[in-house]
């Protein structure tokens, strides 16, 4: 596959794979999700590769979801809702590879559900975590919200969701959501240092290690794929479109104008 939306590049054992949509905060549209699957998934099966690192390009974002742009009740690609995000998801768990999200700015909606998933978040003081979906008329009915409670506990989940707060570096690793926050000129070596630990360690240990971890909420998965249909017929009313229209009119949105 020739990337458009995304670059790889491997460093020392570890497959770095940068979402590169600067202009768009690294939202990701379709083709950035098939991209993502197709290179986690050439990295996890590749053995000289030990660990992968998801980033994203520029000094503002990491990622900040969906490409609104690209969302009127669908989104542009394949999927329930229009994005293969339950593939994805089950791309960065299903590797048997270790799989880090480097942060140095955004990562918001989708894009924070990308480090609850990942199996360690390396973040820069710089950078910012928040839920953005109740405020756009979306929500992650899957690993968004149920695994999200496994990591940072329940009680803060739902804060993190009904609320849309945004919580800086440090804040976000106090409550378990990130492994280690370091000095924004630091990051990518704070990164590779993690990176070069990990390829001293057993890969088959590991791979093991990873597939008992999971076992333990391989369920989520049902949880998901049943969320993503609630969220396609969501996504068809005018209490979704009206999140979508207020984000593009950058004004604040009415929801309860059509809310049933």
């Amino acid at each position: 596959m020739n990337y458009e939306d995304i670059l790889y590049e491997v460093r020392n054992g570890a497959a770095w794979i940068t979402i590169n949509r600067p202009e768009k905060m690294n939202a990701f549209r379709g083709k950035t999700c098939d991209e993502l699957i197709h290179a986690i998934n050439k990295a996890g099966y590749t053995h000289e590769i030990g660990v992968i690192v998801l980033a994203g390009a520029g000094e503002k974002a990491f990622c900040t979801g969906g490409d609104q742009s690209a969302h009127e009740g669908q989104y542009d690609g394949r999927g329930t809702v229009g994005l293969p995000v339950e593939e994805l998801h089950n791309a960065i768990r299903d590797v048997p590879k270790p799989v880090i999200a480097r942060v140095q700015g955004y990562a918001v909606g989708g894009g924070n559900v990308l480090c609850t998933i990942c199996d360690f978040t390396i973040a820069s003081e710089n950078a910012t975590f928040a839920q953005v979906g109740p405020k756009v008329g979306s929500v992650d009915p899957g690993y968004g919200t149920a695994f999200l409670a496994r990591v940072v506990g329940e009680k803060r989940a739902r804060e993190i969701w009904y609320l849309c707060r945004r919580y800086p570096a440090a804040e976000a690793l106090a409550m378990g959501l990130v492994n280690a926050v370091v000095p924004h000129d630091q990051l990518d070596t704070e990164v590779q240092k993690w990176c070069d630990e990990i390829m001293e360690k057993s890969p088959t240990a590991i791979a093991i290690a990873k597939r008992s971890f999971n076992m333990d909420t391989a369920h989520q998965a049902g949880i998901a794929g049943m969320g993503m249909y609630a969220l396609k017929l969501y996504y068809d009313t005018e209490e979704s479109r009206e999140g979508v229209k207020a984000f593009l009119e950058k004004r604040k949105p009415d929801f309860r104008k059509y809310a049933k």
